[in-house]
């Protein structure tokens, strides 16, 4: 399982920032969460259509913030968050307003320039999947034991 990942940001094939270091392990349990919220566990199954279940149970609240920070803890090179956002829908067949949530996932570079996608629950699960699969990817042929797959991400203790 990644744990000590940074993420490279790239747009358009050209380096964007750096941010998240050590975050392996909160992408691989927010992925794992955001499957379990779309199946209807805990307080997601309030929202009927799968799409709007996610796994914090806040209206608007913040899943993600990484930020690239350097040794000394100053805050630069970029960020990539993930809040949820309640958003009224009007119906106009039965003439009511529907609530549907959506993760805004946004990108900002080191030079202040910044990128969002709003995603379903189902489009979150792809994007944590593919982080977390890529991450792993790289990691390959590396000794993992010393962080076996059942501590990290997973609520157990050693």
């Amino acid at each position: 399982m990644p744990y000590e990942i940074t993420l490279e940001l790239h747009r358009d094939g050209t380096p964007y920032g750096s941010v998240g270091e050590r975050c392996g392990w909160l992408l691989a349990r927010l992925a794992r969460g955001v499957d379990e919220a779309r199946q209807g566990r805990g307080a997601a199954r309030r929202w009927t259509d799968p799409d709007d279940r996610f796994p914090d149970e806040e209206p608007d609240s913040e899943l993600f913030s990484f930020r690239y920070r350097t040794r000394m803890g100053l805050v630069g090179g970029g960020e990539l968050r993930c809040q949820l956002r309640t958003i009224p829908v009007w119906q106009p067949a039965p003439g009511r307003w529907r609530l549907i949530r959506r993760a805004y996932v946004e990108a900002w570079g080191s030079t202040g320039v910044g990128m969002r996608a709003v995603l379903t629950s189902a489009e979150l699960s792809l994007f944590m999947r593919g982080l977390v699969h890529e991450a792993e990817g790289c990691l390959e042929g590396r000794e993992l034991e010393r962080n076996p797959g059942e501590g990290a991400g997973t609520g157990e203790t050693r």
